[in-house]
């Protein structure tokens, strides 16, 4: 062969042995836009193309209910082999994967990598009676089902929490009446409007609410106070409550392992900008980086220690 027609060899299987993964991006964010599953999806590639680490594009759909688990379904039967497809998912997912008996799991994914942690948040309407933690807790007591709590989906973070605190305080987590939104620009639209007489999300999605004074925070579900919160934590306040809402990326069924790799290595890099430390900060989100076979084992410890508490506190068989 000459060195000719041994460079065009060359050429051709460099072309077709590579994964096909210049063309856009097709990302699933299991949420309603505005929430935090569509900022998980929406944001990474911002930084990505902003720094130059992915600059072909992305598709985004927003399929949210079931805690995620209905955007789930929806992106292991159409992305199955799609080396380009990706789907935003967080601790949420997995309590709505127990809680409505999901045949489609997180087995069926690709896992890469946790990218961020946002502490809870409990608040209240700005003119509520309800003033601390400590208030929201005596009223529980009183009448626990007269108390609706607006929050994330049935089984995830926000719920466990609420139940958590409930079981904490000896009252049964099951009759808590615990209203669950698609997302979480529900949740603060719920809350600042009245429709519920607190709730709890994200501190990411009520920081700027409360700055404005529409809503209060009473309590966060870190262990440990949050600096520019003037509320406690659960711990502080007596109450053994401890839970974040971490998210990340997951890739599509069969993702080959070319293609996993260099999505490993574009979030790697894009985790080093400047760019996405700029949008850790500006969002209110933890770093909680971690990436490959470490984000597998903790997936598999997450969903065993969810199903356990989910049962514990009485919210699946």
């Amino acid at each position: 062969m000459n060195f000719k027609s041994a460079f065009g060899a060359a050429i051709w299987l460099a072309i077709f042995s590579a994964p096909a993964l210049a063309d856009p991006a097709v990302v699933m964010a299991p949420g309603s836009a505005g929430g935090g599953y569509d900022a998980m999806a929406r944001l990474p590639f911002e930084a990505m193309r902003k720094e130059g680490i992915f600059t072909d594009g992305a598709q985004f759909t927003n399929r949210g209910g079931a805690g995620g688990a209905i955007g789930l379904a929806e992106f292991v039967n159409t992305s199955k082999g799609n080396d380009n497809a990706v789907m935003s998912m967080g601790a949420i997912l997995i309590g709505g994967i127990v809680l409505n008996n999901s045949p489609v799991t997180l087995k069926d994914v690709t896992p890469l990598v946790r990218l961020t942690n946002d502490t809870g948040a409990i608040a209240v309407p700005a003119n509520s009676d309800i003033k601390t933690i400590n208030d929201l807790v005596a009223k529980m007591k009183e009448n626990l089902g007269g108390v609706a709590i607006g929050g994330g989906s049935a089984g995830g973070v926000d719920h466990i929490a609420m139940a958590l605190l409930a079981k904490a305080n000896g009252l049964e987590a099951s009759k808590l009446n615990y209203i669950p939104y698609a997302g979480g620009a529900e949740v603060v639209t719920a809350l600042a409007g009245g429709s519920t007489k607190a709730a709890i999300s994200g501190l990411s999605e009520f920081r700027s609410l409360a700055e404005a004074g529409r809503i209060r925070i009473i309590a966060v579900t870190s262990k440990e106070r949050v600096a520019g919160i003037d509320a406690p934590s659960l711990t502080e306040a007596g109450y053994p409550v401890v839970i974040g809402n971490w998210r990340g990326i997951v890739g599509a069924p069969g993702m080959s392992a070319d293609a996993k790799k260099i999505w490993l290595d574009r979030f790697a890099k894009m985790h080093e900008t400047e760019t996405w430390k700029a949008t850790l900060k500006k969002q209110n989100w933890e770093d909680a980086y971690l990436s490959g076979d470490d984000f597998v084992k903790f997936l598999d410890n997450e969903v065993a220690n969810q199903t356990a508490t989910l049962k514990d506190v009485g919210l699946t068989k």
